[in-house]
């Protein structure tokens, strides 16, 4: 098991070095993440290689009994290099070119960027080919992070006229006719006439929109493929992460593609950063850790944790004494196998002074050192249970290109997708039950509950794997605005909503409207739940039964005899359809009954102590954490504030 911190010995005295990897020893710490913002420090001037100092670290690491996670330094390329190829720079929709200074300021699809790159990371790979202390080599830093996943430059115009021309085989009359480009009269007489979709009066055609989300994540994904072929042309042998940032599912590119070319998949968790009065809630940090699990369906790493507050310019949210060691010990417990801290000494130069590291700039062993240390030797009892798989019975599907319709077309200004797939998920959390949170290629054949929440584009290969599910005996869950467009983000023509799913769930969609409040209007509860009453709102779907039960039925007086959430069983198999956004406690009550058909059994516990079992018969391990400022229970368990329990099974 990998424990240790972000270690950036080029920001110090050299003289520190000693001292620092003592300290790291000292907290328990066996591995250190080095040189991902370097570049400068290896190559000064164009073609003239110097790892001596990196050479030493590694030395002094070995020495001391540490590893080391070494990055390539592509998220920071040198001034020398900026000032030569200037086209290297990334550009604004505006058509502001980005100014060298900050990071991953470079155009993607900029051949120079391709050039250089290849030059260091050749050059790095091939010197420290063999290095027994390296454990890993991360390729970058946060790739498609801080609106680096968008670019707008002459480069990229041609790059994605290109990416149009390969897509359609060179015929522009068949992606006018997919575009449907006779509308407002944009024709198009050659590929090298279709513009970037930047802003303009009204708005671009939806398909060629779609087309261009598809090619931003394409040029993401092609330069991390890029790398990870280099490193392995280079050393056959090395073990190649990535660190994704948060936010994931709201980026320009496809991490799940993206981490396809990685032997690992590893994460930044910031459960709070600058700015934020508070955390993000409990389930919403447990979705972002099955999320990054989902990204290859296996366990990851985490490579930035928080200890100290954080922030750029603004300071944010000191975590409270134990509370970031036991978002820690979430991260185990959601299938984290190597945890590294965020930093190891907080900066005193540079534009992140204010992300504090486990040890501030006054270099004093304090409280959150402790932390780090007793974390430390807690969690290194229990690698065999934590490296085990976690089986999940419940799956909550998304897809790039669905997300990418909405960021389109939101449809509703209170519409936000990853928002409502973490309302799905919260009465799984609450019930402490695993879910994984997986794209649309993933395999669903293994779990007894899947949820597609929004999921607009009708792909029909997808919805046959759905409809064999079902058939096999799974409960689906769909949601309002499901099946709703094609493959090219156009309305199907003379077919009803849901798009291939009407038969499956025993419903079609009459009509529909967008809503701009949370609880526009009341459900009300039948065969089931009679007696209950709710609230829903964002959007709804007017749904007309063709062989299904209505579970809850809209109780505003225009819309009584149409069906707000139905339930259709089909043979073993059972369809749930949500025509609308509902409110928290009816959602959860639909869950609970999902959760109750299926005999999946959820571990009580008080409100915000989140209980997880891992391991199998050769360690087994219950662990239990209190997210509250006040002391919790579960399971016969009282723990204190942001403290946590892990016991054998």
């Amino acid at each position: 098991m990998w424990l240790g911190v972000d270690y950036y010995p080029e920001q110090w005295d050299p003289a520190l070095m000693d001292a620092d990897m003592d300290t790291i020893r000292e907290m328990g710490g066996n591995v250190i993440r080095i040189a991902e913002f370097s570049w400068h420090l290896m190559e000064r001037t164009e073609g003239n290689y110097d790892f001596s100092f990196f050479d030493r670290v590694i030395a002094k690491a070995g020495e001391k009994g540490l590893h080391v996670i070494m990055g390539t330094p592509t998220a920071t390329i040198p001034a020398w290099l900026a000032k030569k190829h200037p086209d290297i720079l990334s550009q604004l929709e505006n058509g502001q070119r980005r100014a060298f200074g900050g990071r991953h300021v470079c155009c993607y699809n900029s051949p120079e960027l391709y050039a250089y790159s290849e030059k260091i990371v050749r050059a790095l790979v091939g010197h420290y080919k063999g290095e027994k202390q390296i454990a890993a080599w991360q390729i970058d830093n946060e790739l498609g992070h801080e609106g680096s996943d968008l670019c707008w430059c002459p480069q990229c115009r041609r790059a994605f006229q290109d990416f149009l021309r390969e897509k359609f085989n060179g015929d522009i009359d068949k992606l006018n006719h997919t575009y449907g480009t006779t509308f407002w009269s944009q024709e198009y007489n050659d590929f090298d006439e279709i513009p970037l979709p930047a802003e303009t009066v009204a708005a671009h055609n939806p398909a060629l929109r779609l087309d261009w989300e598809r090619f931003r994540s394409h040029s993401i994904v092609r330069y991390m493929e890029f790398q990870a072929r280099l490193i392995r042309e280079t050393d056959p042998e090395a073990v190649i992460i990535h660190d994704f940032p948060g936010g994931g599912l709201d980026k320009h590119v496809d991490y799940s593609q993206a981490a396809k070319c990685l032997d690992i998949a590893a994460y930044n968790n910031y459960p709070v950063w600058g700015g934020q009065n508070e955390p993000v809630p409990p389930h919403e940090i447990a979705f972002g850790l099955d999320y990054i699990r989902g990204l290859k369906g296996q366990n990851f790493w985490i490579t930035e944790a928080i200890m100290g507050a954080q922030g750029h310019d603004v300071t944010g949210f000191l975590p409270r004494p134990n509370q970031a060691k036991m978002w820690s010990c979430q991260g185990m417990a959601h299938g984290c196998t190597a945890m590294l801290y965020f930093r190891y000494r907080g900066a005193v130069k540079g534009a992140e002074q204010f992300c504090y590291g486990v040890i501030d700039a006054d270099n004093v062993k304090g409280r959150k050192f402790r932390e780090v240390q007793s974390f430390f030797q807690d969690i290194s009892r229990y690698e065999r249970a934590l490296s085990a798989p976690i089986p999940s019975e419940v799956a909550i599907v998304y897809d790039y290109d669905c997300l990418a319709s909405f960021r389109i077309q939101r449809q509703s200004i209170l519409l936000d997708c990853q928002n409502e797939m973490k309302k799905l998920y919260k009465p799984f959390y609450d019930g402490n039950v695993p879910v994984d949170v997986i794209p649309a290629q993933a395999d669903i054949s293994q779990y007894k509950v899947v949820l597609l929440p929004q999921m607009i584009i009708a792909r029909e290969s997808f919805q046959e794997r759905v409809k064999d599910f079902v058939r096999r005996g799974g409960t689906l869950v769909l949601t309002y605005r499901s099946a709703v467009k094609d493959t090219d983000n156009n309305l199907p023509f003379g077919q009803r909503v849901p798009v291939g799913f009407g038969e499956l769930a025993g419903v079609w969609v009459e009509e529909t409207e967008s809503l701009h409040e949370l609880n526009a209007f009341p459900v009300i509860g039948e065969n089931g739940f009679e007696g209950e009453t709710g609230s829903g709102g964002i959007f709804r779907d007017m749904l007309k039964v063709r062989d299904a039960q209505v579970l809850y039925r809209y109780g505003d007086p225009f819309y009584i005899d149409y069906a707000a959430v139905t339930r259709r069983r089909q043979g073993e198999g059972t369809v749930y359809y949500l025509g609308c956004a509902l409110d928290e406690k009816t959602t959860a009550r639909i869950m609970r009954a999902v959760l109750a058909e299926n005999q999946i059994d959820t571990i009580p516990s008080d409100s915000g102590v989140e209980v997880a079992v891992r391991g199998s018969g050769g360690q087994k391990v219950r662990i239990l954490m209190n997210h509250n400022a006040v002391p919790a229970s579960a399971l016969g368990v009282t723990l204190p504030p942001f403290g946590y329990v892990i016991e054998p099974v």
